[in-house]
């Protein structure tokens, strides 16, 4: 099976000239997971959410590795489809969280899943809530009904501490709906996308700068902001707010303020491996999903490295956290070696007969599938992030190396033309053919990300490429970087301009 979607020719590969396409019947949004068949609800964002989390704990608070973020306060917004995870995934971190949505009916859905454990229908309830859980060293999550903007500002105002900040509204979308603007209630907005757009506008541009002025004085009292990869800080870019520009004049070089991946999730898990590793039981049956829980578990070794230990704490504690909507599915973060023995060990489950077929996958948002430079791609430094050749080679030799199903996309959670994301699923049957299959196309899909971050001068990926090449030696090979004295470059250069 073969998906693509949103893949528009250079000249029209803009919001607007998608949105005639889209409107025509010719083309479709290029979603990242859901668009390939791999979609699991929002358990899959919640994964990525608690790692970059615990890890910005770590490398802005002062967190241990075996710690936790008991005591920290994080706040954010949004509580759709992915943003909903927020909550949940901070208090399985054991941190406490606020989380603005202005939509009533989001709240209800997350409150009634258990994804939301706490209700505030003002920013001066939602403070105090919080304050009673850091006083008491307990997690929590609150949501707070309103706009991420009065919040910010009150906590401003009543010089309120908060460690860790960001923001999930759909800013990919930014003028149709996707950022609501302060000062007006969530059915005012709806009516004036219909009635006037341009007002709408224009108060979501004076919303945003609001926005901006609140992040930039909680980062000078010591909050640390990630964009969360959801083009908020291009939005701002864009809207006219050219302050927000790291180099002072265009966007190529990313904004004041680091994204997650740029920051954390890029060195800190994809220069290792490190992604989204997913899988659905296709029987339906809830006990399959506990026995691939267990194998997994088998298979990890919680003391080879920190990231390994997140991951079987994750994995052990999936059943008591409630993580699936839905279809009987799983995420786990796991590096290539991960992977490929996790996905063997199923098969060979499939094979006894002790479970039925299993469909692993993995999220489009990975080490290798996706370049976008405002997110999976921004802590690539070499001037390639601004290219999308990996994103094609991983779908391609995903194809060539014999997976059930393959996807490539435009756009996903950053926008259409700012990103090109692909995935792909493999059907595991208990055949020795899909063996095969694991060890090949697994270690394609995977360390294709590695090898270029690696090129990129990436610290961790060199020691991952030099790791790999020395356990496959003989079958792989990833060509490792000539590494220079930049200063004896620079002096070099002004010597032969001299």
């Amino acid at each position: 099976m073969i998906i693509t979607n949103g893949l528009l020719v250079g000249e029209y590969d803009n919001m607007k000239d998608w949105e005639i396409a889209e409107e025509m019947g010719v083309t479709n949004y290029g979603q990242m997971t859901a668009g390939g068949w791999m979609y699991i609800g929002p358990q899959g964002i919640v994964h990525g959410t608690f790692n970059t989390l615990l890890n910005a704990g770590r490398l802005k608070l002062g967190v241990a590795d075996d710690g936790d973020l008991t005591g920290k306060l994080f706040i954010s917004s949004g509580l759709g489809g992915m943003s909903g995870a927020q909550g949940k995934a901070a208090e399985i971190a054991k941190a406490v969280a606020i989380v603005a949505e202005v939509d009533q009916s989001r709240i209800e859905t997350r409150h009634s899943q258990g994804w939301i454990s706490q209700l505030a229908e003002s920013p001066k309830e939602a403070i105090e809530l919080a304050q009673k859980a850091l006083e008491a060293g307990e997690s929590t999550s609150i949501a707070y009904h309103g706009n991420i903007v009065d919040l910010l500002e009150y906590v401003n105002e009543n010089n309120i501490h908060v460690d860790l900040l960001s923001d999930q509204t759909s800013c990919h979308n930014v003028y149709d709906g996707g950022y609501c603007p302060a000062g007006i209630s969530f059915e005012e907005r709806t009516r004036l996308l219909a009635e006037d757009k341009e007002t709408f506008a224009k108060l979501v541009d004076q919303t945003l700068e609001r926005h901006f002025k609140a992040i930039k004085t909680l980062t000078s009292n010591g909050t640390y902001f990630f964009d969360y990869g959801n083009a908020f800080m291009k939005a701002v870019y864009d809207s006219g707010i050219k302050e927000i520009s790291k180099n002072g004049f265009d966007d190529k070089d990313g904004f004041i303020w680091p994204s997650y991946v740029e920051d954390i999730m890029g060195p800190m898990l994809f220069d290792y491996g490190y992604g989204p590793f997913r899988w659905v039981c296709l029987s339906g049956k809830h006990e399959d999903l506990v026995a691939t829980d267990h194998a997994a578990m088998e298979v990890i070794d919680p003391n080879r490295r920190y990231q390994d230990r997140d991951n079987y704490n994750w994995i052990r504690d999936a059943e008591k956290n409630q993580l699936v909507v839905g279809t009987q599915a799983r995420i786990l973060y796991q590096d290539c070696m991960g992977r490929v023995n996790i996905a063997l060990k199923f098969n060979e489950l499939v094979r006894e007969g002790k479970i039925g077929p299993v469909m692993i996958g993995r999220d489009h948002h990975d080490v290798s599938g996706t370049d976008s430079p405002f997110r999976e791609t921004s802590n690539i430094k070499d001037g390639s992030n601004v290219t999308c050749d990996m994103a094609v080679q991983c779908y391609a030799g995903n194809a060539a190396r014999g997976m059930s199903l393959v996807a490539l996309h435009n756009g996903g959670g950053t926008g259409i033309g700012k990103a090109i994301n692909g995935g792909f699923g493999l059907v595991l049957d208990g055949s020795e053919r899909i063996d095969e299959i694991i060890k090949s196309a697994i270690a394609w899909d995977t360390i294709g990300g590695v090898a270029r971050r690696n090129w990129a001068r990436n610290e961790h990926a060199i020691e991952t490429a030099i790791e790999y090449n020395r356990l496959h030696q003989g079958t792989d090979h990833i060509t490792i970087p000539y590494l220079t004295d930049e200063d004896l470059v620079k002096e070099s250069v002004k010597k032969l301009f001299e």
